[in-house]
C-alpha cells in the first residue's frame, strides 16, 4: 500500500503544546496539526500599518510521514501556486534535517515572527524540477520547513492571499 495524501501530516512547531500557528517559531514540533483550507491557517493577517510599511514574517512547520510502515522516499517540496499581487512566500529547509522533531531533527528556534532562522536558505521552487529535496523520511519521522512571507511596502490589501505547498515522494515497503 503506497503513501497517500492522508499519510502526510503537517504539524506546527513552537513546542509540544503549541496550538497557535503564529507561534510556530521553530523548536520542538507541536502535537497540533495545521488545518488546511482555512483563512489565516498559518500566518496571521497583515495589518494596515504592516502593509503600508512592509513586513517580513517567518514561521516553521514539520512535514511528517504518518504512514505506519512505509518509508517516504526522495521527498520533494515546492510552492505549487501563489496568489499574485499580494505577499510573496518563499521556503527553506531547516538545517536539522529529518528526525522525530522532539529529540532529533529539531528545528532552530527564532525569537519572534520577524526573526530570520539561522542556517536557512530561502528560495521560490515553483515545480518539481526546482523543488527542495529532503531525501528519505522513515515512518513517523519528519522534517522542518520554514516559510518566509514578504509584504512589500505599499502592497494593497487582499481579501484572500496565500500559497499552496506541494509535497511529493515515492513509497517503499
Amino acid at each position: 500500500m503506497p503513501i497517500t495524501s492522508s499519510d502526510i501530516k503537517i504539524h506546527l512547531s513552537g513546542g509540544a503544546g503549541n496550538t497557535n500557528p503564529a507561534a510556530s517559531l521553530g523548536g520542538v514540533r507541536s502535537t497540533t496539526e495545521l488545518v488546511d483550507n482555512v483563512i489565516a491557517n498559518l500566518f496571521p493577517n497583515v495589518t494596515g500599518s504592516e502593509s503600508a510599511a512592509g513586513v517580513t514574517h517567518y514561521l516553521g512547520i514539520y512535514v511528517k510521514n504518518g504512514h505506519g510502515s512505509i518509508t517516504w522516499e526522495s521527498v520533494k517540496s515546492w510552492i505549487e501556486s501563489q496568489i499574485a499581487g499580494g505577499a510573496v512566500i518563499t521556503v527553506g529547509l531547516d538545517p536539522a534535517g529529518v528526525g522525530d522533531g522532539v529529540s532529533t531533527g529539531v528545528m532552530v528556534t527564532i525569537a519572534s515572527i520577524t526573526t530570520a532562522p539561522a542556517g536557512v536558505t530561502f528560495s521560490n521552487p515553483i515545480d518539481e524540477g526546482s523543488s527542495l529535496t529532503t531525501g528519505d523520511v522513515l515512518t513517523a519521522k519528519m522534517y522542518g520547513i520554514w516559510l518566509k512571507r514578504v509584504v512589500t511596502a505599499g502592497t494593497a490589501g487582499q481579501a484572500s492571499d496565500g500559497a499552496d505547498l506541494k509535497f511529493k515522494g515515492d513509497s517503499a515497503p
